[in-house]
């Protein structure tokens, strides 16, 4: 008999009064280890109503008041990291090194939260007119929500809720229900470190929990992070019900070698870039593009063996390279992918689908995968896999690899390895992708910059975490004021302007 696992609305676990709940697996086993309860509309409405009931007293609590809070919670998420992380690897699959850095990179946005009372200060000045000064303040939105991804069961949540909630708004999180219990730690800690009920609710839920989220009118701004058709339906959607969205979607990011690169380190930037985490990252890279035949054949020869010895099985053991996919049926979509780029003419130099782990002969496990000679016409290059599979594409120059970056749909990550300092610097303020990494494979912003894409890996005008992050779950006031001091003009029947 397997637990279920509750929603957290108003500051305790609630089952809601739903019927339908949905598996939770070890993908490092492939067994059952819980169900998690799916909301219906009554149950993320509750979730709404606790959170819009909160919002009075919690926006008027003095921005030290609530950086307070975020300080405490700073603390026990320090305390608790081997016991996060391993809930990390026990639902989504990732190895338990990979799920503590995961937590670090979240616990940086609440780091960059506790100094909300300077991010918060608006402007102020004096005599813009005769006697009249203008300040500006910045005030939070009220009830706002995130939608995560499995992929980050605590990074993409806290690039959201700390901020959110520091600038004085309450929070929902709809997490993936494919790893929920890493959410409902983070609640439990939040209302350890004095954060009152109401100000963080967690519902679990799919489509139906979303699209309530999406429509009502309580609601003032999403953030998602996700697939790009569903960043398109939450952008579209959420934005025609007047809510301010960011929507983060897919990517394809290419990282290119340069003849002149140190291959030692391009190979080895390569398989943490494209293998960590199974390739299961919005980051990853899926993509080597390299500038001339000598420059491929190099990579390739140091890369190949490297792939087909990676280590992979459970993430909680020995700390292996890799750890599972986080279901079967992802599994089974990257293994069809690899199928695909076979079938269209790539050249498959290492083949992760016959990877079996000796004990673990039912978990999601696929081994590293490098393709050669792929062309931007080929599936496996347009498509995002989201798995451990690395493409090779081949170039003649420098202009055709920007060019053939700057032409695909997505715009996430890119990064470009070269001794050339021309050449990373007309790369990085050409390119046409949102960061940019000069022989740093995966440019990550740090939580005080935003992360964010352009084109069809970003929705909405305001990207993640950083000052973009708080002027998103702000809105803009400015005052204008002038005290009685003697003057008596009359009435102005023109436009006032300051004189």
């Amino acid at each position: 008999m397997t637990a279920t696992i509750a929603h957290f609305i108003n500051g305790k676990a609630v089952f809601g009064n739903s019927s339908r709940s949905a598996e939770v697996y070890n993908p490092a086993t492939g067994a059952v280890t819980g169900r998690v309860a799916l909301a219906d509309k009554g149950d993320v409405e509750a979730a709404i109503a606790s959170a819009q009931a909160a919002f009075p007293a919690w926006a008027a609590t003095t921005p030290l008041a609530r950086a307070r809070v975020m300080f405490k919670f700073k603390q026990l998420l320090e305390d608790h990291a081997d016991e996060i992380a391993l809930a990390i690897t026990h639902e989504h699959g990732k190895v338990f090194s990979d799920a503590k850095g995961e937590l670090t990179r979240g616990l940086e946005v609440v780091e960059f939260a506790c100094g909300i009372p300077h991010l918060v200060k608006g402007e102020h000045s004096m005599n813009v007119g005769t006697g009249v000064d203008s300040y500006s303040e910045y005030a939070p939105l009220g009830v706002v929500a995130g939608i995560t991804p499995f992929n980050f069961p605590c990074m993409v949540p806290m690039w959201m809720f700390p901020i959110a909630i520091a600038c004085g708004n309450t929070f929902i999180l709809k997490p993936s229900e494919r790893d929920p219990t890493p959410t409902l730690i983070l609640a439990r800690l939040l209302k350890e470190a004095g954060l009152p009920d109401g100000v963080f609710n967690v519902v679990h839920g799919d489509k139906l929990a979303v699209d309530v989220l999406l429509d009502d009118l309580r609601v003032q701004a999403i953030s998602f992070v996700g697939s790009t058709p569903i960043a398109e339906y939450i952008y579209s959607r959420g934005s025609a019900a007047g809510k301010r969205v960011q929507a983060l979607g897919g990517a394809k990011n290419h990282m290119v070698i340069m003849p002149d690169a140190d291959m030692d380190q391009a190979a080895n930037a390569l398989l943490g870039a494209g293998y960590g985490s199974a390739g299961e990252r919005c980051m990853a890279i899926s993509v080597a593009v390299c500038v001339g035949d000598a420059a491929a054949e190099a990579l390739i020869a140091k890369l190949k063996p490297m792939v087909a010895s990676l280590r992979v099985g459970p993430g909680d053991k020995d700390n292996p390279d890799m750890g599972p996919l986080v279901t079967c049926q992802h599994r089974d979509k990257v293994k069809g992918y690899i199928d695909t780029g076979e079938s269209e003419g790539a050249e498959l130099l290492v083949d992760g689908r016959g990877l079996k782990v000796t004990g673990h002969e039912d978990g999601f496990y696929l081994g590293g995968t490098l393709f050669d000679r792929v062309t931007p016409e080929m599936t496996i290059y347009k498509e995002e896999i989201f798995g451990p599979v690395l493409c090779i594409v081949r170039v003649p120059d420098f202009n055709t690899a920007c060019r053939l970056i700057s032409d695909h749909e997505y715009g996430n990550g890119t990064a470009i390895f070269t001794r050339d300092g021309d050449a990373a610097r007309q790369f990085s303020h050409s390119i046409q992708v949102g960061m940019v990494g000069v022989n740093v494979p995966i440019p990550v912003p740090m939580a005080f910059h935003s992360f964010g894409g352009w084109k069809r890996s970003l929705f909405g005008p305001l990207h993640m975490h950083g000052t973009d992050g708080v002027r998103f779950y702000t809105r803009l006031k400015t005052i204008t004021a002038r005290w009685p001091t003697g003057i008596r003009a009359g009435a102005e029947f023109s436009m006032p302007t300051m004189k």
